[in-house]
């Protein structure tokens, strides 16, 4: 019975949590990528993380024209996020290793929201090629930096584009790559 605590807390802490630092994540990217902050959805991203990111906007200044105070609070959150599931199962972990442990986690979130949005902008090709949707739209925008050039070196194929197959490729290999220099 103790097992069935244990992880239905670790399970309520990483959905609760990854929920918020994905939004957070998503916000940064959209900006990064300069989309449309008059789509509904980024205004949904947008209202749902200002409460905490104004604070912060304060006293953390943006740099290069990015956002820095929406990665720090992602990156505040995850640690937040490891520090109890390391907590709830406990483990004692060394702080700098919690530390370091965290960018790993922030960029396997950041590998991953790729891996997936490529995923359903395939999945959208497929059923309803062409049509506008604010998702698709977002979708599109936060995608096109790395497919573009995964289309270069693979164009399409006579009407099909493989270029994705590259992506998660390069994805996979990342994906392998982030844990064994994060821990």
């Amino acid at each position: 019975m103790d097992n069935f605590f244990l992880n239905a807390g670790s399970y309520l802490i990483s959905t609760l949590f990854g929920l918020y630092i994905i939004i957070v994540l998503l916000r940064f990217l959209l900006q990064v990528v300069r989309a449309d902050f008059y789509n509904p959805l980024s205004q949904f991203i947008v209202k749902a993380t200002s409460p905490v990111l104004n604070p912060m906007r304060r006293v953390i200044p943006g740099m290069f024209g990015l956002d820095v105070s929406s990665l720090i609070l992602a990156y505040i959150l995850q640690f937040i996020e490891n520090l109890l599931l390391f907590a709830i199962r406990g483990i004692s972990v060394n702080p700098i290793f919690l530390l370091w442990h965290s960018i790993g986690s922030l960029l396997t979130l950041v590998l991953y929201i790729y891996f997936f949005a490529i995923i359903v902008q395939i999945i959208i090709s497929w059923v309803n090629p062409g049509t506008y949707n604010p998702a698709t739209a977002l979708i599109h925008h936060i995608t096109e930096p790395v497919m573009r050039p995964a289309r270069k070196i693979l164009p399409p194929f006579s009407g099909l584009d493989l270029s994705p197959i590259l992506v998660f490729i390069v994805l996979n290999l990342l994906l392998m790559l982030v844990p064994a220099i994060f821990g």
